[in-house]
C-alpha cells in the first residue's frame, strides 16, 4: 500500500486530481491494476487516503524535531522548520491538499483542523509551564498555522534557497516580541 500512496502523490502531484489515474498511479508505483483493488476501491479513496497520509506525514514530522525539553516559543520554532523541510521535501503535498478543498473538503477540513488542535495543545502547554502568555490558544492557533502554510508555500515550494533556520528565527523572534515598536 505504500508504493501506491508514495505514486499517487506523485500523480496526484504531478497532474492533479481530475488528470490523475487508477492506471498512471499502478504504472508508477509498478503494481498490476489488480493490486490497486486489494487496497481502494476509486480514485477518491486513494486520494482522500493520501491526504490523510500526508497530514499525518506532517504531524509526525513536526513530534519527531521537537525536542523532549522545548517549550513554548522554541517548540513552534521546530514544528515550523520541520514543516519547511517536509514541504521542501514534497513539494506535491500544496496541490494535493488545495485540490483536496474540493476533491475531499472532509479530508481537507480533518488536515487543517488536526493541525490546528495540535499547535493549540502544544500552546496550551506553554501556558501551563508559564512559557505561553494566557490567551485564545485556538484562534492563536489558526494564525500560526495560516502563517506556516505560506511561509512553506513561499520558501519551501517557490524558492527553497533560504537556510529554514533563518526563517524559523524571524518567526519565533514575532512569536516572542510581537512587530511593534517598543
Amino acid at each position: 500500500m505504500r508504493r501506491l500512496l508514495d505514486a499517487a502523490a506523485h500523480e496526484f502531484g504531478e497532474l492533479g486530481f481530475h488528470a490523475a489515474s487508477i492506471s498512471g498511479i499502478t504504472r508508477r508505483a509498478g503494481t498490476a491494476l489488480g493490486s490497486f483493488y486489494t487496497y481502494f476501491n476509486s480514485k477518491e479513496a486513494i486520494f482522500s487516503a493520501l491526504v490523510t497520509d500526508m497530514s499525518r506525514s506532517v504531524a509526525e514530522a513536526a513530534a519527531a524535531a521537537m525536542g523532549a525539553d522545548s517549550t513554548g516559543v522554541d517548540r513552534e520554532r521546530e514544528a515550523l522548520s520541520a514543516f519547511l523541510r517536509f514541504a521542501r521535501d514534497h513539494k506535491e503535498i500544496y496541490r494535493i491538499i488545495d485540490e483536496a478543498e474540493f476533491a475531499d473538503p472532509v479530508s481537507y477540513r480533518a488536515h487543517y483542523e488536526g493541525t490546528a488542535r495540535r499547535i493549540a495543545a502544544r500552546l496550551d502547554a506553554g501556558v501551563e509551564t508559564g512559557q505561553i502568555a494566557r490567551g485564545d490558544n485556538e484562534v492563536r492557533a489558526w494564525a500560526i498555522m495560516g502563517a506556516n502554510v505560506f511561509l512553506g508555500l513561499r520558501f519551501g515550494v517557490w524558492d527553497d534557497s533560504r537556510p529554514v533556520a533563518d526563517i524559523a528565527d524571524v518567526v519565533a523572534a514575532i512569536l516572542r516580541e510581537g512587530i511593534a515598536p517598543r
